[in-house]
């Protein structure tokens, strides 16, 4: 065999573990797994920076692929650390849609619901806008730059084939999804307490004045108010999903700093 194709052997196996983590996190990640990106082009960019980041990592101990048990549950590994950071930030995003999906189901415009490609099913508008203005400040904050850092980090602190599978994965993730519920109730409870209110004055003038059809002006009330509601909701989506998201990434960093701790440890 010719010194090309020896080179190729040796390192196929920590491509491929390479391959197995980014192409985890470019399929879950905001931005990099979004369905207007083909998965043709998805594929070409793991490649690309798997062909890039492997070499970078000749220094490790080459991996043994002859062993396909062991070396399944290393490319195991490395597809939840993958996950781990791609469903991580993902979460927060979703957390932001239930603000604009509590704000349809109170202000009454749920029956305007539109189909979402990305998750398949039908949405609120107000949904779908917060979904894009979370993705916005994703991108101005430079969070798709953040979590690509994030990820070639890792290699520093798990190189290919040292990581190990822990159930503080499955913790952190649980972590991340009640953080983005309380994400979401905070960017909604000032748009909640309105429209309930809204709710309740109309209940009351319902009540004493019966010839008033409050049905039609409740839908007109209801509509209007969820427009301002929607713009103060704004302003505190600017505020917290800034803070969130650099928790997120901490508490995401933590758990893969400790894992290599608890790897280390065990070798």
């Amino acid at each position: 065999m010719t010194v090309i194709e020896n080179l190729l052997l040796v390192h196929l196996g920590t491509f491929t573990l390479v391959l197995g983590r980014v192409g985890a996190l470019v399929m879950t990640a905001p931005i990099f797994g979004s369905k207007a990106i083909p998965v043709v082009g998805r594929a070409l960019i793991t490649v690309m920076i798997s062909l890039l980041v492997t070499p970078l990592l000749a220094r490790h101990a080459p991996v043994d692929i002859t062993k396909l048990l062991v070396f399944s549950k290393l490319l195991l590994s490395e597809v939840l650390i993958g996950l781990l950071l791609g469903f991580g930030i993902t979460i927060l995003l979703s957390g932001i849609q239930l603000t604009g999906q509590i704000i349809s189901q109170l202000g009454g415009t749920a029956l305007a619901d539109v189909f979402d490609p990305n998750v398949d099913e039908n949405v609120s508008v107000f949904s779908q806008f917060f979904y894009f203005l979370t993705l916005a400040m994703f991108v101005l904050l430079d969070g798709h730059r953040v979590t690509m850092d994030a990820l070639l980090d890792t290699f520093s602190h798990l190189p290919p084939g040292e990581a190990s599978l822990g159930v503080s994965y499955v913790e952190t993730l649980t972590t991340l999804l009640g953080q983005s519920f309380v994400l979401g109730i905070r960017a909604a409870a000032p748009a909640m307490t309105a429209l309930l209110l809204a709710t309740l004055v109309l209940g009351l003038i319902g009540r004493t004045l019966p010839q008033i059809n409050i049905l039609a002006v409740g839908f007109s009330v209801n509509a209007l108010l969820s427009l301002g509601c929607l713009f103060t909701s704004i302003g505190v989506v600017a505020w917290a999903f800034p803070q969130q998201t650099s928790t997120a990434l901490d508490l995401l960093t933590n758990t893969l700093q400790s894992t290599n701790e608890a790897s280390a440890a065990s070798r």
